[in-house]
């Protein structure tokens, strides 16, 4: 997918983004990247971590309210978008939620005379004390695949300012925005 047609894209998954309260009061020095990966093109041997017993991963299937305090240690502005039918891939530590991040559907989208089905990870993140370990970066690589099994043709990443940190998987950036829109 091109610069444009991920324009058309960006506009499609998010209308009226530029108007958003809270995009609004974004400082005007802060730049974003959107970040997409062609599924066809995914190569899971770029990140290869290896972990001892104590790191697993999977479907979270707890309570959600457990999940949200975890997800409020991280990022507070994240806890509304964990509901109920939500479905969220987890890394744990001896059981433990120690990474997490939204599987996400982003539909089917015509953009010029192609249709494409976009999913991809939100709300990416990993406590503290769990930090630099790889979990959450292998975590990201697992629901890339999950995508990619389940028939999506890019995973998008909306709203990041961790570029270098998903091209290690193969995301590359696709446009990026400031409060004033697309640069």
């Amino acid at each position: 997918m091109n610069k444009q047609e991920c324009i058309l894209l960006f506009h499609c998954l998010h209308p009226d983004f530029f108007e958003s309260e809270a995009v609004c009061a974004l400082p005007e020095e802060y730049v974003f990247d959107e970040m997409i990966l062609s599924l066809n093109e995914f190569d899971i041997h770029n990140y290869d971590k290896k972990f001892n017993g104590d790191v697993s991963f999977g479907f979270y299937e707890g309570d959600l309210d457990e999940l949200k305090k975890v997800v409020e240690k991280v990022e507070k502005h994240w806890v509304p978008f964990f509901n109920e039918k939500d479905r969220v891939y987890c890394g744990y530590v001896n059981g433990k939620v120690a990474s997490f991040c939204l599987v996400g559907d982003m539909g089917i989208h015509k953009i010029k005379e192609h249709k494409y089905k976009i999913g991809g990870p939100g709300c990416v993140g990993t406590l503290p004390e769990y930090r630099d370990r790889g979990i959450g970066l292998t975590m990201v690589k697992h629901v890339t695949q999950i995508l990619r099994n389940e028939g999506y043709d890019y995973s998008y990443i909306h709203y990041t300012y961790l570029a270098p940190w998903y091209e290690k998987l193969g995301y590359k950036v696709a446009i990026k925005w400031s409060r004033n829109g697309i640069k």
